[in-house]
Formats: C-alpha cells, structure tokens, sequence
C-alpha cells in the first residue's frame, strides 16, 4: 500500500464509517474517534469532580493544543488562545484593536468578516488581486506604502474557492511597510501551509482538523498582542489572556487539542500533499460535465474544487439531492459568502485525505444525475 493509501486508510480507521460519501471537510470534517472520546471523557470528569476542578486537570491538554496550534502557524504556544470559532476570534481581535481602524482586504473577503468590520467601525480598502482574486504582492505593495491603512487581513483559502493566497509574501510586504498582518486561517490550516510572518493567525476547530464544533484558536505575536487594549478588570492579566477568560466548553477545548495532535502525528506534509493531490483529482474528473464550470486551476494546491452553474443549475437543489438520492455530502455557497464579488451561488466539493478515486467518481455520476 502506498504512502497516501496508509494515510486514506489510517484516517478512516479511525472514525465510524461515513453514513455515505462525505465531500464537505471545507465546512466540517468527520471527527475521530479519539478525539470524540476524549471530549466525552473529559465531560464525565466535570460530572465527578466539577467543572473548574476538571479544567484544572486537563491544562496539560490545552497547553499541548495551543502548542501545536503554534507548530502550525509558525507562533509560541504563549500567543495562542482558544476562541469559539473563526468569527469569534476575529470579533475579540477587532474589541481590542488598537489603532485607526482602517483595513485593507480582499474583494472576495468572507461576507460575516465584512460584517464584523463593518460593526466595529471599519473602513474597508480593496487589495489588487487577478482574475482568480489572488492577490498581487508587487501590487499591494504600491497601494499600501501609498496609503498604509491599520491592518492587512488576509483570508488565506476562500470560503467560495479554493484559491491559496500568497500569505508569505504579503507578510514580507507588511513588514517592510510597517502595517499589521492578520490572516484568516479557517480553510487553511491543516490544509495548506500556514507558517508565514504574519502578526495574528485565527482558525477553527471543524474544518481540515477535524475537530469538534464551537471551538477555535487565534494566535497574536507579543508585538501585536502588547498593543491591545485591556478591559478595566483585567489586573495582572494580559490583554490576550483576558479574550479567553470566561465560560468555555473545555471539552470541546480538549477535542480540539486531541485533533491538532492527531494531526502532527500524521504529518502535516504528508496531509498537504494529499489533499492537493485530491483536488488535482477531483478538478480532472469534473472538468468536462455539463452544466458546470471548474473554477480553480487543475494543479492549484488544495482539495477545494469549485464549480460554478453555466446552465442555469441551482446549486441548493443539487446538493440536497445529491444527499437525499445518492448520499454525497457538498457545500451549496451562497454569494453572502463572498458579496462584494460572487453573482451567484456556486457548488463546493472537499474531500479528506481519506477519499477514494471511486469516491470522486461516484459523486461525477451523481452530479450528472441531478444536474
């Protein structure tokens, strides 16, 4: 068996086998079993000994999730603290923001961060990107330095398409300009690599790491992190420390922890080019059924494939029935994923690193069914 074989075959053996043909880790992947387990055990813990004792005992856990969360974004393991998600992460980094509030991002930025920036007093700037909305780094440059706003945020794989942002070069970029780099990481990481100089790095729990729901990570270098502001209560506490301060559900903390050690253990590499060598699959396959358009280039490096109706499809009816007759799970994204450039609702497809060619190939028969 070869080596992405082992991997296919290690990463199924380890979760209950999928209720049918699972092509949506981009939106949420299956858990294993392990890090269910361990979620379980540590809420049996709080049932005997209490909540706060039962924290207390699974620190070691946590120390060892922000660790590896660090590893994978190339941080400290103390600059890095859990959040409930994404979302949440990028609402406590923009509280606590110290400067102007001017950002630069992409036009294609995820719809609920436009919402969050919008609602904290953001004015939004327009990074220069291609014809695939990546970003041009010798571009930028000449927009930022004319006109440096507070911070770069860069989401570095798209909710709508599964394009890889140049994070390390737009990272160069900031610092040599002098502006703050924040990086969406919720597509990226445990997807694509995700070390890079950037100042803060947020991700979830649910996606490419296979990790429990309403559990996620930010990750703020001291430069950035010393800078923001404190809450009046906050005492000998950090500002970071003080964003994860409150209620949490830490078993949900724990499988998370769980799932990011799952994940070195099987090799970050290995994982990496596995999932591009699925979505180079995945693109080959689809590149000629009718009705529909491959968005991404064949050899772009993820396992997100995009596939955009030329023929008047709708993408919700697809994916509902392709769940209700053929038992294939896809994403149906709307243009509020994505309003300031998408016109219309696309389909999503996101295999694991344990799909299978005739995986792929059952869901092409699938789609030309239902198309």
């Amino acid at each position: 068996m070869s080596a992405p074989q082992t991997l296919a075959q290690s990463w199924r053996d380890a979760r209950l086998p999928a209720a049918g043909v699972h092509l949506d880790s981009a939106a949420c992947s299956r858990q294993s079993l392990v890090a269910i387990d361990a979620a379980a055990a540590h809420a049996r813990h709080e049932s005997e000994v209490g909540g706060y004792v039962a924290a207390q005992a699974a620190t070691s856990v946590l120390d060892a999730g922000r660790a590896g969360v660090a590893a994978l974004t190339g941080m400290s393991s103390d600059d890095v603290v859990f959040t409930t998600g994404s979302g949440n992460a990028l609402q406590l980094l923009l509280g606590g923001w110290p400067m102007e509030r001017t950002v630069a991002c992409l036009p294609g930025e995820y719809g609920p961060n436009l919402a969050e920036f919008a609602s904290c007093g953001f004015t939004r700037r327009t990074l220069p990107v291609d014809g695939l909305g990546r970003v041009d780094p010798d571009a930028a440059r000449a927009v930022l330095a004319d006109d440096p706003p507070a911070m770069v945020h860069l989401t570095a794989v798209a909710s709508h398409r599964g394009v890889v942002q140049p994070v390390a070069a737009i990272a160069a970029v900031c610092r040599e300009i002098g502006v703050p780099l924040v990086v969406d990481a919720a597509q990226a990481l445990a997807h694509i690599d995700c070390v890079a100089d950037a100042d803060a790095v947020y991700s979830s729990s649910r996606k490419w790491l296979a990790g429990p729901r309403g559990v996620g990570v930010l990750a703020v270098r001291p430069a950035l992190a010393d800078l923001l502001q404190s809450p009046q209560w906050a005492g000998s506490l950090s500002a970071l420390q003080c964003l994860e301060f409150g209620e949490a559900n830490i078993a949900a903390r724990v499988g998370f922890s769980v799932a990011v050690g799952l994940h070195l253990a099987a090799g970050p590499e290995a994982v990496r080019q596995r999932l591009a060598a699925l979505g180079r699959l995945t693109r080959t396959l689809l590149a000629d059924v009718p009705g529909w358009r491959v968005v991404e280039p064949t050899d772009e490096p993820t396992a997100i494939t995009t596939l955009a109706p030329t023929d008047g499809a709708d993408p919700v009816r697809v994916r509902a029935r392709l769940i209700a007759e053929h038992g294939i799970v896809t994403t149906a994204a709307g243009i509020e994923r994505a309003p300031l450039e998408m016109t219309t609702a696309v389909l999503r497809v996101s295999p694991h690193v344990d799909a299978y060619t005739e995986d792929i190939e059952a869901f092409v028969t699938a789609l030309r069914a239902v198309t």
